[in-house]
């Protein structure tokens, strides 16, 4: 009983307001908030490293459009036996539900895609500035997580547990009020905050493409252990999706970081002169749009 009286109460509606039949959710709000404050700071970072606003906001849409394909995606394949009988939510993405694994593949091939069609240049740096806005992105995501509770986890008696007691909250759905569990989705969001300091003291002192790979070693990383703590369906060897996906990027992304600080060429940063001319010419260029 103690554990419950000193665990954190979440009394919050997950739906704070409705437009018509459309329910808008915190989990959809301050997700699209983690994703504006993404893009915008891995634009400053991308400026940095000599891209052009175009180059920077149109792989920022094809990364967006991926991501939100993705997420979508992999989590309805993760619930396929709930979405089999219920069709018409698949698209229900406003009401939340959606994968972060599946942002990151969907994103990271959306990006690609674009960069090889653009013939965008130098683009493990890209991904390097990518990476940065991401996990801030994904910090900030997590708290609609945290105040929805539509992430179950085990159940704990530790001091920082929390109990929904909202009734339209899916935790109180499924568990009850006196549920109190893991807050695992608020350890994520530290931890992704603990890796975005990590890759701000990277970037600009790695190679291309460190940055990146070290981003996803690090969450694959802590995303395999904070997953034993959520209660997502086992598909194969007692491991969950999340961490399936998992060990596959770290199996690649190991060896690809290996090669990149013992064989890979160091990086090739524009000298300053260079930036200042491509964004002169890029500025020269927008105003004779305007003109236009």
């Amino acid at each position: 009983m103690m554990h419950m009286l000193l665990a954190i109460r979440i009394p919050i509606d997950p739906v704070p307001f409705k437009l018509g039949a459309l329910e808008i959710s915190w989990h959809g709000i301050i997700a699209a908030i983690g994703v504006l404050l993404g893009v915008m700071v891995a634009a400053r970072f991308a400026r940095r490293a000599g891209f052009t606003d175009d180059q920077i906001y149109n792989t920022a849409v094809a990364l967006v459009v991926g991501g939100i394909i993705g997420a979508r995606a992999l989590f309805v394949l993760e619930h396929l036996d709930y979405f089999r009988n219920s069709p018409q939510e698949i698209f229900q993405i406003n009401a939340g539900g959606i994968s972060i694994y599946g942002a990151l593949i969907g994103g990271t091939l959306g990006a690609l895609a674009y960069g090889f069609w653009a013939r965008i240049p130098n683009k493990l740096r890209a991904a390097d500035a990518a990476s940065i806005g991401a996990i801030l992105g994904m910090a900030v995501g997590r708290i609609g997580d945290l105040i929805n509770g539509e992430h179950f986890a085990e159940p704990t008696s530790l001091p920082w547990g929390v109990r929904y007691t909202h009734p339209e909250s899916p935790s109180f759905i499924r568990y009850g009020p006196d549920y109190v569990q893991h807050p695992a989705v608020a350890y994520e969001m530290l931890g992704d905050l603990a890796i975005f300091g990590v890759l701000l003291w990277l970037f600009g002192r790695a190679k291309a493409g460190v940055t990146f790979w070290t981003w996803a070693i690090l969450y694959s990383a802590m995303r395999l252990g904070i997953s034993f703590l959520r209660l997502d369906d086992l598909v194969w060897a007692g491991l969950r999706t999340a961490q399936i996906i998992a060990i596959a990027v770290l199996a690649v992304g190991v060896p690809a970081l290996i090669y990149l600080l013992l064989l890979g060429r160091p990086p090739r940063p524009l000298p300053r002169a260079q930036r200042r001319r491509l964004l002169r010419i890029e500025r020269k260029r927008l105003a004779r749009r305007g003109e236009a």
